[in-house]
């Protein structure tokens, strides 16, 4: 069997509010819009990049209950060559609470985590050195 060699990731999040998730992504953590993707004339998801980061928003439409969890049982990380404490600085700055202040984790890499407002989590792992 041949195995899998993936060049890139892209993830795909249903939101409860649509605007306000890519607002929150927008400032919090840099994103910039890419795509607006609409049906009949009405938004239904917006595709966003933070550099090789493909991420799209979609709006959520109520069907399997409105008010269900999101984002249990798994994290998304980015890895970045920025510095992840003057990155955990301008998200806390933009209002955002992490999860896990700026760390260095065993393999040398310096950490931070943090949910978005559906509570789906993110890993910023910087490759910067501290």
């Amino acid at each position: 069997m041949t195995e899998l060699r993936g060049d890139s990731l892209a993830a795909s999040l249903t939101v409860k509010n649509l605007d306000a998730s890519v607002t929150w992504y927008q400032k919090v953590l840099g994103f910039s819009i890419d795509r607006r993707h609409e049906r009949e004339g009405k938004l239904i998801a917006v595709s966003l990049k933070a550099g090789a980061v493909d991420l799209l928003l979609t709006q959520d439409d109520g069907k399997k209950g409105a008010d269900r969890s999101k984002g249990e049982g798994f994290s998304l990380q980015i890895t970045t060559q920025q510095n992840a404490d003057e990155l955990a600085a301008r998200v806390r700055a933009q209002g955002a609470t992490l999860d896990t202040e700026p760390t260095t984790v065993p393999w040398g890499r310096r950490i931070f985590r943090l949910r978005d407002p559906d509570g789906f989590r993110w890993t910023i792992s910087s490759t910067h050195a501290a």
